[in-house]
């Protein structure tokens, strides 16, 4: 038995109740006036993308494919190395200008100090036999003296190249200056008619010189060793142009290290002597 019902006879003349749809005919406006306010905006359409294609056939001869170690992030071309003559040339340059530099700075300290060995014993007991001393060239040079400093004092020991040995070199201690009077007699130096003052403890000579005039430009030289020396006393006064320099510093042997001094006995100026003084004697509590 089926449920559903069957549909009313048509009945032509029976006519409709129009109340309910001018009802609803009348609600129309404001149903449309609703659905305005509250319709939303269509979202925008997904964006087009337009391709052209060009008609020409793509050229792939010349193209080359990047090396599989390459570096992506690397911006900037790769130095080139430097060729063999490149590098070669660039280490020839920087031995050439070590080597002119070294020279420069070589020639630049024998203007102004050398070394001089000392031979022989008159010398004796100041300097010695093998002894090595620096010496100052600057003291007795024509652009100190021009300017007033420097030039010979009494008791400075000096290297010289003797008048009567040209191509050597001597050492001795200056006496005498231009324009003063030097003599020997009985073991004493006397300048300008006085006692010369010697703490530098020379051996006294035993040889006599008469009252000598010393000229302008020369001094008088002695060793410290009198009687066994060639110096002044056997050929007279030595132009200072002769004069190589001042000796200024023993630095061999390593008990000589120190000054020379030229008021002083040259032991009391070493580093050695400097020590001793320094530390107390360990007798010194028992006198």
């Amino acid at each position: 038995m089926s449920d559903t019902l069957p549909l009313p006879a048509f009945d032509p003349t029976k006519t409709e109740d129009e109340a309910p749809l001018k009802a609803l005919a009348n609600d129309l406006p404001k149903l449309e006036a609703i659905l305005k306010n509250q319709q939303l905006a269509p979202p925008p359409p997904p964006p087009q993308h337009i391709y052209q294609v060009s008609s020409a056939e793509p050229d792939w001869s010349e193209y080359t494919l990047p090396p599989l170690d390459a570096d992506d992030n690397q911006t900037e071309p790769a130095e080139e190395k430097p060729s063999g003559w490149q590098m070669a040339w660039a280490v020839l340059r920087e031995v050439g200008e070590t080597v002119i530099l070294t020279l420069v700075i070589f020639f630049l300290i024998q203007t102004v100090i050398r070394n001089f060995r000392v031979v022989g014993t008159s010398m004796v007991d100041n300097l010695h036999d093998g002894q090595y001393l620096i010496i100052d060239k600057l003291t007795y040079s024509d652009l100190f003296q021009g300017m007033g400093w420097g030039g010979p004092r009494h008791g400075d020991v000096v290297v010289f190249e003797p008048p009567n040995r040209p191509g050597e070199d001597y050492v001795k201690r200056i006496v005498g200056l231009p324009g003063e009077t030097i003599a020997v007699d009985n073991g004493t130096i006397y300048v300008d008619h006085e006692p010369l003052a010697e703490p530098f403890k020379p051996k006294m000579p035993r040889y006599h010189v008469p009252e000598t005039a010393i000229p302008e430009g020369y001094v008088y030289v002695l060793g410290d060793n009198r009687n066994n020396s060639n110096d002044s006393h056997n050929w007279g006064p030595l132009p200072i142009e002769n004069i190589v320099g001042r000796a200024w510093i023993s630095y061999w042997p390593p008990d000589r290290w120190g000054v020379i001094p030229n008021d002083a006995p040259t032991d009391e100026a070493t580093l050695k002597h400097f020590l001793r003084e320094m530390v107390p004697n360990a007798n010194a509590g028992n006198e």
